[in-house]
């Protein structure tokens, strides 16, 4: 029995390495299978659109103090983002891999794999 336990030892551990390897592996695929980037260029026509479809639908969040909300800049874990509405989706089919929020009257377009804003749509 006492020489099982080294094996077993090594085999959870074997077995943790795979798991974080994998995950890992998951995560760098989480782009990809989105499809969603980090830029996402929208006409004035899309984004009126958006501003019409999301703004009725979304109630602006306070941003914390310093937040810049720029494409590229990383979302900060207090605002929380919501799938865009089906109707957004339609209108504007590059959105479907996207969440958005809403603060300070902008409508902030999120890459979900990364939490980095992609577009900023004002009214």
């Amino acid at each position: 029995m006492r020489n099982l336990a080294p094996l077993a030892v090594a085999t959870v551990l074997a077995l943790s390495g795979v798991t974080a390897a994998a995950a890992n592996h998951a995560n760098q695929m989480s782009n990809k299978t989105t499809g969603a980037s980090d830029t996402l260029s929208l006409s004035d026509t899309q984004q009126k659109s958006i501003w019409k479809d999301v703004s009725h639908h979304a109630s602006n969040q306070t941003a914390p103090s310093g937040f810049n909300a720029t494409v590229g800049s990383a979302m900060p874990t207090s605002v929380s983002t919501y799938p865009l509405p089906r109707q957004a989706r339609r209108d504007v089919p590059a959105l479907r891999p996207y969440r958005y929020a809403m603060t300070e009257d902008k409508v902030l377009i999120v890459n979900p794999s990364d939490h980095k804003i992609a577009d900023v749509v004002s009214k």
